[in-house]
């Protein structure tokens, strides 16, 4: 029997392809071994958002190769898109695997070890229009399964190299989505969390009338999930009707990533992001009127291009304006290939630092914020597993709004579902509740 490790890096949607990768393996009678393990075959899922992830990247194959220089390297995903020669040119790599040819795997696998030539394994991903069929019946997380339901993305910001490395939307067909769905319900999973490269786009390419809310619509009947959650959305997503559908099922989380990037609309521009500051504020009253105190989370980038003092200090106080529950701040970093890459007004690292960490500190004031503002709200948790706090054992779990809580029982287990209320919010990483009736 062969074994085959994996390592992925990179966003949920590479991990839900490693999923469905590993069960091809599996069913081919492959034996699967953690990646730090000497195995026969050494699968690395890999990233090229940025320039660091494209270095983790190529450090993890060669990684693999030194820890058995006699295994398989299989390099796949968006840095093996991205970086295209340089890949075909690293001697430590035996085989290519593009997007949109994880699904073979296997059979490029054993071509290679009967012929003991390098393949490459690659479509034309920017003019390729078919969504590659996976699927999973188990996930890496023990409660909550991530569902890939689109791949690609026709939005080209002006910092973001990844359309160029998954290609144009491509939309999953409701029925897969719903059969995979249904399986990990009768498995036992209760949370679902729908995610793709742009899953606001999800449906564009059909011909028939199908987007978004009509697959949640769809999925929220399925018996044993109990709760349906987004991965991004784009604020342009956000509609009245739409919010009015969501609001009707009583599944969807009340969490809401909405990517913002910038609070400052001419940055906004350079960057190539399809809506105003204003806009974005008018989408998140919009959920507000609907929801209960809704979480929302975004994305903030510092030291984009030609961001001044002031649009800096228009983000900080469009940010505070909101008033997020969570936001992952990022320093500008330019990405070859990319026109972001060659404007011109880049700004000085250390600047980048400078606001960067005030906005790290206006974050961590707001969190706080936001857990005060629950503090009488029913908090309904998925336990997930239990871990040592300065106050003994607790068992952890994320609530429907993404709060991370502790409870202390000795009579719920990893996957209960309990209802609770905050009695401190100031705890290690997470807030303290007990459970309610």
């Amino acid at each position: 029997m062969r074994s085959v490790a994996f390592c992925t890096l990179g966003c949920k949607v590479n991990q839900y392809e490693t999923d469905a990768m590993e069960e091809i393996f599996l069913k081919a009678g492959y034996e699967i071994k953690d990646f730090h393990e000497k195995a026969d075959i050494y699968v690395i899922n890999t990233c090229t958002v940025t320039n660091m992830a494209d270095r983790k990247s190529r450090q993890m194959i060669h990684r693999a190769k030194r820890k058995n220089p006699e295994a398989v390297i299989v390099a796949a995903g968006c840095y093996v898109e991205a970086a295209g020669e340089a890949v075909q040119e690293d001697a430590s790599i035996d085989l290519i695997i593009g997007n949109n040819c994880k699904s073979q795997i296997v059979s490029m696998v054993e071509a290679f070890i009967e012929e003991h030539q390098k393949i490459v394994c690659k479509t034309d991903i920017n003019h390729n229009c078919d969504y590659e069929t996976m699927t999973i019946s188990k996930v890496s997380e023990h409660t909550r399964a991530y569902i890939k339901i689109q791949d690609g993305c026709n939005q080209f910001c002006s910092y973001c190299i990844i359309p160029y490395a998954r290609g144009r939307v491509r939309s999953r067909k409701p029925e897969d989505i719903f059969s995979e769905v249904f399986s990990l319900a009768k498995a036992g999973y209760k949370e679902i969390v729908l995610t793709g490269i742009h899953i606001s786009s999800y449906g564009k390419d059909f011909e028939e009338q199908e987007n978004l809310i009509s697959l949640v619509e769809k999925l929220a009947v399925i018996e044993g999930i109990e709760r349906i959650r987004f991965g991004s959305l784009e604020p342009g997503f956000i509609t009245e009707d739409v919010v009015v559908r969501l609001a009707a099922i009583e599944k969807i989380c009340p969490h809401f990533h909405l990517s913002l990037q910038s609070g400052c609309n001419e940055t906004l521009k350079r960057m190539n992001r399809h809506y105003t500051a204003e806009e974005y504020e008018e989408k998140c009253n919009l959920l507000r009127r609907y929801f209960d105190r809704p979480s929302f989370t975004t994305d903030v980038i510092v030291g984009f291009p030609g961001e001044t003092e002031e649009e800096f200090e228009q983000t900080e106080a469009f940010l505070e304006k909101i008033h997020f529950a969570e936001m992952h701040i990022f320093k500008y970093s330019p990405r070859k290939g990319t026109r972001a890459a060659v404007m011109p007004n880049q700004i000085d690292e250390h600047i980048k630092t400078e606001r960067s960490a005030k906005l790290l500190a206006l974050a961590e004031k707001m969190s706080a914020d936001y857990q005060d503002a629950c503090r009488d709200k029913v908090l309904q948790i998925l336990i997930e597993e239990k871990v040592p706090s300065g106050d003994g054992e607790v068992w952890i779990g994320h609530s429907r709004e993404y709060l991370k809580c502790a409870v202390q029982s000795d009579k719920i287990r990893s996957n209960d579902l309990v209802n609770c209320q905050m009695t401190r919010t100031k705890g290690e990483d997470f807030v303290f509740c007990k459970i309610i009736d």
